[in-house]
């Protein structure tokens, strides 16, 4: 933390921020990386959290830390069984057979296979007195925070609190497999019929708080690329129903599977799509669908306007972010999701623009969006492995023309149109008299107009200190020119030192911050050199 609040400010109270090269960065998320592993299952599961939050952390972290979001060492059976007998009862009479090799180890717990009745199960336990541990964990962390926040920025410090409360809330959700249940079953409903996609089903009778037993569904691993291409499966296809699941679910169902990771997503070999792990999984109220709806239908219609106003009422994005600016981020955006090619002179002349008018980092995260933005990230970085040219939009404008949704948009915006020339009307009755009585108010010299300026920039304040350091300076001068004149060149000495202090203080007043000092990284095109395409 030293270190990056040393990145924004060299002498950290004060002091130019840092250029930091790659490959620091790097180094710097594998020590991170080797803390986390150290420090046991909660600060691995808030690794695998920080894995998917470009809000908090640079992306050569989000890189290393993804590491964490599989083959996590599970933990030994000698230690799961007394957790497993406890609650179901002696292995050998609730199982026909038990492999006690786990197939996947996990922060917070680890599945076994076994059978019941001749059918393939997969059992998952959850991990000996995790409870006690991750509580203190979390108290460690929500003791840590308020320092944490004092080496960041305004924004990441919004994010970082938010983060915390999350990650709270999740951790003890998915430790619950009450509810895991509970949420796999309901999600698996929603899909009934759609043969696209494979959920298990859940043995409630072999189940309980920290046992799940599911049906073993067997599959290759999403982004096992050259496996998927040996089998002959359309990866293209696979990507469309995945972004489609998710659209679904977030858009239309309000439940989904909030951890899409390629170790929770597998294909069979006819092509479906099969989920696992519903431990992290969340509920969308119907004001945030509203308005995912209203930036989906924005970024299908390409209103660059629509667009950053369903940010900033939906939160993320600031108010007092300059509109000129971010416009051109989402053009870039926009274009990146549509895969199309984008010059990097456009990109390096934004970054430019950017660093000259936004001084605070521009996007937040509030909590009801949180998972959101993690399914959001995650499913398209599994979509782009799949095909580095796929159309994240075309797809999304395509669910919303065929559930309606565009349709509907339309239907609203001519019945606004219809009400602003009703209003329009009525204006054109009222303003008259209006403007009549105002006329009269002149003509008898009484009207008043009250002006108040907003300074939200503090400029005025700024100018005043300018000036004040200004005329100080000054008389700095002129009394140290007086006093060595007069024989006292000690007293002067100390003019002149005072004035050098001025002199610093009014020149840093004159600088203006810049926080943002990022290269430009953009999914495809980072996927496209590292398989050496471009």
């Amino acid at each position: 933390m030293l270190a990056y609040a040393r990145d924004r400010r060299r002498w950290l109270l004060f002091g130019r921020p840092r250029r930091v090269d790659p490959d620091t960065h790097r180094h710097r998320a594998e020590v991170l990386l080797e803390s986390l592993l150290t420090l046991g299952p909660t600060f691995i599961k808030l690794g695998q959290l920080l894995s998917t939050r470009p809000d908090v952390l640079p992306p050569a972290y989000i890189e290393v830390l993804s590491a964490l979001q599989d083959e996590v060492p599970p933990a030994d059976w000698a230690d799961a069984r007394p957790v497993l007998e406890t609650d179901l009862g002696p292995v050998d009479e609730r199982f026909d057979q038990f492999d006690t090799e786990a197939i996947s180890g996990a922060s917070l717990g680890q599945v076994y296979r076994a059978s019941i009745d001749g059918e393939p199960v997969a059992v998952k336990i959850r991990r000996p007195d995790i409870e006690t541990l991750v509580e203190a964990d979390l108290r460690v962390i929500r003791w840590s925070l308020p320092i944490l926040m004092r080496f960041v920025d305004e924004s990441r410090s919004f994010s970082l609190e938010n983060l915390a409360d999350e990650f709270a809330k999740t951790i003890r959700e998915e430790m619950d497999y009450d509810r895991e249940a509970a949420m796999l079953t309901e999600i698996r409903s929603n899909f009934d019929g759609d043969d696209r996609f494979v959920i298990p089903s859940v043995y409630e009778a072999y189940s309980s708080e920290r046992v799940l037993t599911m049906e073993y569904l067997g599959g290759t691993k999403i982004n096992d690329v050259a496996e998927l291409d040996r089998k002959g499966i359309d990866r293209e296809q696979i990507a469309e129903n995945l972004e489609r699941s998710y659209l679904q679910m977030i858009i239309d169902d309000g439940v989904f599977h909030a951890d899409p990771h390629p170790g929770n997503l597998a294909v069979t070999d006819s092509g479906q799509i099969i989920f696992y792990d519903f431990g992290m999984s969340g509920r969308v109220d119907p004001f945030v669908q509203e308005k995912i709806v209203e930036f989906y239908i924005a970024v299908a219609n390409q209103d660059i306007d629509a667009i950053l106003d369903a940010l900033i009422e939906i939160g993320t994005l600031s108010p007092e972010a300059d509109r000129a600016v971010m416009a051109e981020v989402m053009e870039l955006a926009i274009a990146d999701a549509r895969g199309e090619a984008i010059e990097q002179y456009r990109v390096q002349q934004i970054v430019g623009q950017i660093e000259d008018s936004i001084y605070d980092f521009p996007f937040r995260l509030p909590k009801n969006l949180a998972l959101v933005l993690r399914v959001a990230t995650v499913v398209e970085g599994v979509c782009v492995t799949l095909d580095s040219d796929f159309d994240f939009i075309a797809t999304a404008t395509d669910y919303l023309t065929e559930q309606g949704y565009r349709e509907e948009s339309i239907q609203r915006v001519l019945e606004d149109s219809a009400g602003r020339v009703r209003q329009a009307g009525e204006s054109v009755i009222n303003v008259p008299p209006k403007l009549e009585r105002t006329l009269d108010r002149l003509e008898r010299d009484d009207q008043f107009v009250r002006i108040g300026v907003e300074d939200s920039d503090r400029v005025f304040a700024k100018l005043a200190k300018r000036l004040v350091y200004g005329m100080l300076l000054t008389m700095s001068l002129f009394s140290m020119g007086v006093l060595y004149a007069l024989g006292a060149p000690e007293a002067s000495v100390v003019a002149a030192v005072f004035s050098v202090v001025l002199t610093v203080l009014l020149y840093r007043s004159f600088r203006g911050p810049r926080s943002i000092r990022a290269k430009p990284q953009f999914t495809r095109q980072n996927l496209r050199e590292r398989r050496g395409e471009d």
